[in-house]
Parts: C-alpha cells; structure tokens; sequence
C-alpha cells in the first residue's frame, strides 16, 4: 500500500488538520504491513500559483516548450505522479475564511489536468483517477458542517469526485476558536471518527 498524505495548513505545526491526518496515517501503517507513506507538507513547499506563464507552459506542446516551461510543466508532473502511485490519500484540509486554503487550491490547479487525471467524453467529465480511498481530515475555527457556511465541505467533494476520487471519508474538526472546553471537545470526536473508520 501506497499512501501519500497531503498537508495544506499554512501553519508547520500546531496544525489540528495536519495532526489527525497524521494520525490516520499512523493507523494505515499500523494496520498494513509494508505499507509506505510519502508526506508533502504544502506550507514547508508550497507550489507555485496557476499562472499565466504556467498556462503558456501547460498548452505548449512539450517539443516546443522552453526549458524554463517544461521546468515549470515538470513540478506539476510530479505531484500528478504522486497521485497516481498512491493507493490512499490523506488530505489535511483546514478552513480558511470558508474555503479550502491557497496552498490546497495550488495542489488542486497542479493536478487537475485534462487528459491525465480527467476527461471529458460525450457524457460529460470523466475522473481518471479512480480506485483509490482518501481520507480528509478538515479543521474550522466555527461549527460549519452541515450549516450553509459551509462551502468547503461541498468543494472538496465535487472535485475530488471530479478526478475520480469517490470514495472519501471525512472527519471534521469543529469549534477551534470556540475556546479550550469546546476546541477539545471536538478533538476528541474528531479522534473517536478516526477510530471508528479505522477499526
């Protein structure tokens, strides 16, 4: 098994999204023997912006691309790569201002390529990157699930299922900024979810 973990946090620690994908990774290699993880960390390597430069590169057919452009094509090769190779994801996905955050926005952009991670058919799009479990681990300063502040919830769904990545769990972190009693509260339900997925 082949797990790669994404963290999108702009905090390097002290991250509540960061530390139970952590923990759902432990609980992977716990339960797989062999099992190998890979973990980019999007605050300590940030990917760089969909751009117009980037758009020139990306539509330039690779023969005729500058070095400059295939170097640039080439960083979104490689997290495409990661993707690929990996048998779960676990995604540390916060909320910021109700939405995903910029360095997951990046990641998205790198990866979502026509023709490679999707395409579109006579049906409409089609996700190319099917038969893979993912894990989101979501972190919120508020109570938002299920509430309509919440447009996060529905992003992450419809484009991972955009990709082709259907079968996700998610586990909620709520209440962070609602103080100690509440922020550990949640915690606490956050890890009982993470035992109940993983049992």
């Amino acid at each position: 098994m082949n797990i790669l973990q994404i963290n999108s946090s702009a905090k390097s620690s002290g991250s509540e999204s960061s530390r139970v994908a952590s923990n759902i990774v432990n609980k992977l290699l716990a339960a797989n023997s062999g099992a190998t993880v890979d973990v980019r960390d999007l605050a300590a390597n940030p990917h760089p912006v969909l751009d117009e430069s980037t758009l020139q590169a990306l539509f330039t057919p690779a023969d005729k691309r500058s070095a400059e452009q295939a170097a640039r094509v080439a960083l979104d090769d490689a997290l495409i790569a990661q993707v690929q190779a990996a048998d779960v994801i676990v995604l540390g996905a916060p909320m910021y201002n109700f939405g995903i955050t910029v360095q997951l926005k990046s990641w998205f952009d790198a990866i979502a390529r026509a023709g490679v991670t999707f395409k579109y058919t006579e049906n409409g799009p089609l996700g190319l990157l099917q038969g893979k479990k993912v894990y989101v681990a979501t972190s919120r300063g508020g109570m938002h699930k299920d509430a309509p502040t919440d447009t996060q919830f529905p992003h992450l769904k419809m484009f991972l299922a955009f990709i082709g990545l259907t079968d996700v769990e998610y586990v909620f972190i709520e209440g962070q900024g609602y103080g100690p009693e509440v922020a550990a509260q949640q915690k606490a339900a956050a890890d009982a979810r993470v035992e109940e997925l993983l049992a």
